[in-house]
């Protein structure tokens, strides 16, 4: 275990809506660096959001976020040579990386043809309560109302 937790990096907010999650996003979106290109395929995939919704695309995008977040989670546990998966709460830290995690990959499953078009479409589903990463956060949810009986394991 560490001796002393590491600092909390301070994100600078986003050009276009002065937003750190925003930030945060992009950097998990980003390939090799590329910064310039994550921001187009998100500005982008807002942009597509307005068109089809005629809402407000990061509005749409903060409900979809919202939605798709886990609040339990199962974590495996060795008790007396037994593995059992305790439900435990998340910390809205995790939370939120989570359901970025979740709505970049299954953006990446998604066989629209560009990355905006992904994004924006799985962007969408979330914001009304369906698509792949909904269903990734259901599923979590289950295994977690599954394993209750295990919860007095928890440290």
């Amino acid at each position: 275990m560490r001796k002393t937790k590491p600092k909390k990096r301070i994100l600078l907010p986003d050009p276009k809506f002065n937003d750190t999650l925003v930030t945060r996003f992009v950097n998990m979106m980003m390939y090799d660096g590329k910064k310039n290109t994550a921001f187009t395929i998100f500005y982008d995939a807002i942009n597509r959001i307005e068109e089809k919704t005629k809402e407000n695309g990061l509005d749409t995008w903060k409900k979809a976020m919202t939605n798709i977040m886990p609040t339990v989670e199962v974590k495996s546990r060795r008790v007396g040579g037994a593995t059992f998966q305790i439900p435990s709460e998340i910390r809205p830290d995790r939370r939120i990386s989570l359901s970025i995690k979740w709505m970049i990959n299954y953006s990446r499953g998604r066989n629209e043809k560009t990355m905006a078009d992904r994004l924006a479409g799985e962007i969408i589903a979330a914001s009304k309560g369906e698509g792949a990463a909904m269903k990734k956060k259901e599923d979590t949810h289950r295994m977690a109302e599954a394993n209750k009986a295990f919860s007095h394991f928890r440290a």
